[in-house]
């Protein structure tokens, strides 16, 4: 069969999506050639609309589609507490975990050497902007437990330590529901770090 440029450049797009192969991305590509066109072109408007309409909140850096995000406009949060995350799919986590009515600060990501990502790609000026207005009591540090993650919130924590906030890290440990003898060594230490009475 001769080479379907359309189909093939289809193909190599969506091998650019996070654990999309060659054969999932012919398959994906094969499925939308078999939608009739108006599902397909919806499909295509919902992908241009991703640029197009959404942008970053210019107060806490996640995304949205009005001028600032939904969370920073709510006058009913708790804005005495700010919890920094590293992307605006941290934001979704917690929401819809539903615990935290405080507000966000999204990094943009971590400090990473592998990626050639400095603090300088990060958006702390506006952290410390927002820090130095003086309205927040408690900075949450919940950046990921990896590496980069923890050396983030380490030279946060660092950055943090004479302004006039309390600054805190996540706890982690043991999942509910886990079993010990499954749990990783640097989990059960951690676990025990984070231990609080009851």
């Amino acid at each position: 069969m001769n080479k379907i440029k359309s189909l093939i450049r289809l193909q190599e797009s969506l091998t650019k999506l996070p654990s999309v192969g060659k054969k999932s991305a012919e398959r994906m590509a094969f499925a939308m050639l078999d939608m009739d066109e108006d599902d397909l072109n919806e499909f295509a408007d919902a992908v241009k609309d991703l640029k197009v309409k959404i942008h970053l909140c210019p107060i806490c850096g996640n995304i949205t589609e009005e001028e600032t995000c939904e969370i920073c406009s709510d006058q009913s949060r708790d804005r005495t507490t700010l919890m920094v995350v590293s992307s605006p799919k941290d934001v979704l986590a917690f929401e819809n975990a539903e615990g935290y009515k405080g507000l966000y600060h999204v990094l943009g990501g971590t400090i990473s050497i592998s990626r050639g990502k400095g603090i300088e790609d990060l958006n702390i000026d506006s952290l410390l902007k927002r820090i130095d207005e003086g309205e927040i009591k408690e900075i949450i540090l919940a950046t990921n437990p990896t590496v980069d993650g923890e050396t983030t919130a380490l030279y946060l924590a660092k950055l943090l330590q004479d302004k006039n906030v309390n600054v805190t890290r996540l706890a982690y440990g043991l999942p509910m529901g886990g079993n010990l003898d499954y749990a990783d060594a640097l989990t059960l230490s951690k676990a025990i770090e984070g231990r609080r009475k009851i």
